[in-house]
């Protein structure tokens, strides 16, 4: 038997069809391990995954819009057994809004008292939470300072925006932004990959044209870059210019959490950079475990719910020309009696049936008179069923279990 000792450096063993490459980055001399090769060798390869080019980190999404208990502290305690190199978020982290120095402040205390616990480095990246309220920015400014920056990591940039912006507007960025961006671009012209992490999709509100994101992507052409967002709650992958854009659903933020097959999950994504790229992979906050599977206790409050209408199940079908509508998304709305301002959504199953939600996953809607539309894209339903004022589909639900069937005509 022959040992074998890689040492950055690729070796033939004599009368062995074995070559194996070594590690990049490793100093003269050094050992990268030592394997006994065979006639016969229990391993697929010897190519390790562990270029010093890789590195791993996490992206965590919004924890407000009406958070709930305990979900964003258990994140971190997760994120603490995963240990990413850092964290980054896509904004949205307090309530905020129009409330006092001290409120903010307070609200402020408590998000960092969760991220403080991080034994990685945590990024804050500004959403309309936040900062679209004076009053909220000016807590952050005095808390925080700059609302758009950069940094890089192992020859990654990340940048960070606020799609905020004061110059530019609610929802927008503005010419000093670009500005930013354009330098900054310059200045690290030879990085091997871009992060980019902004709160709102703005590419997803007329495809960015008027709110200064096309003027962000124009200035990212020619480079290799990824995009984070958050804002709407729901999971969906973007592909512009080539390029992978992520709209992340949430971490302890407002949500009916319907699962997976919704797109509405408590998660972080985790990233890894390898030299062609980042590859990345959704973890559900509840799939992470300690060694002993310890149950994690957290402290933190969730927004009062107590203002919430009482709901009751709702078990539909819908059919177009006598057609399940499989995959439709369908809204109930309410604009007048007791359930006025409550919305119902529900997603059309292979058999036609749906069962709706409100609050939280499939609790049904508030008892009242709705009603109806549908949003199912290339299927060639006429498009007055798309808006609920036009659609002329109305429905009522009961104080208790209710069925609905809904048949569409062309």
């Amino acid at each position: 038997m022959q040992r074998l000792i890689l040492a950055g450096i690729s070796l033939v063993a004599i009368g062995v069809a074995f070559v194996f490459s070594g590690a990049v980055g490793l100093n003269k001399g050094e050992l990268k391990t030592a394997f006994a090769l065979e006639d016969r060798n229990p391993v697929t390869h010897l190519r390790w995954n562990d270029s010093a080019e890789n590195f791993q980190f996490a992206v965590v999404s919004d924890r407000t819009g009406g958070h709930r208990a305990g979900i964003f502290a258990k994140a971190v305690e997760k994120l603490n057994l995963m240990q990413p190199a850092f964290v980054l978020s896509v904004g949205d982290l307090i309530e905020g809004g129009k409330k006092t120095d001290k409120q903010l402040t307070a609200e402020w205390k408590e998000f960092d008292g969760f991220v403080n616990k991080l034994t990685m480095p945590f990024f804050y990246v500004s959403g309309n939470h936040d900062v679209q309220a004076k009053e909220a920015a000016k807590v952050w400014e005095s808390k925080l300072g700059r609302k758009h920056y950069h940094f890089v990591y192992r020859n990654v940039l990340f940048l960070i925006l606020d799609s905020d912006d004061p110059v530019g507007g609610v929802g927008s960025i503005g010419k000093v932004q670009h500005e930013y961006v354009r330098k900054t671009l310059a200045d690290n012209a030879g990085v091997r990959w871009t992060i980019v992490s902004v709160h709102r999709p703005l590419w997803a509100v007329g495809n960015g044209a008027k709110n200064g994101w096309i003027q962000v992507e124009d200035t990212l052409k020619g480079r290799p870059y990824t995009v984070f967002a958050g804002h709407l709650h729901r999971y969906k992958k973007y592909v512009r210019n080539g390029m992978n854009y992520y709209q992340l659903a949430t971490t302890g933020g407002s949500s009916a959490v319907r699962g997976p097959e919704f797109a509405e999950v408590d998660h972080f994504t985790w990233v890894t950079m390898k030299p062609d790229g980042p590859v990345l992979a959704n973890i559900l906050i509840d799939s992470v475990h300690s060694e002993n599977f310890q149950q994690t206790k957290t402290i933190e409050s969730g927004v009062a719910t107590a203002k919430r209408l009482k709901t009751y199940p709702v078990n539909g079908q819908a059919f177009f020309e006598g057609v399940p509508m499989v995959g439709a998304t369908i809204t109930f709305t309410s604009d007048k009696g007791p359930a006025k301002g409550a919305n119902a959504i529900g997603k059309v199953e292979a058999d036609g049936s749906f069962l709706l939600t409100t609050y939280k996953a499939f609790d049904g809607a508030p008892a009242g008179e709705y009603q109806v539309a549908f949003s199912w894209p290339a299927s060639g339903l006429p498009t007055k069923y798309a808006t609920a004022a036009k659609s002329g589909l109305s429905a009522i639900v009961r104080s208790e279990p209710t069925d609905v069937v809904l048949e569409l005509k062309k």
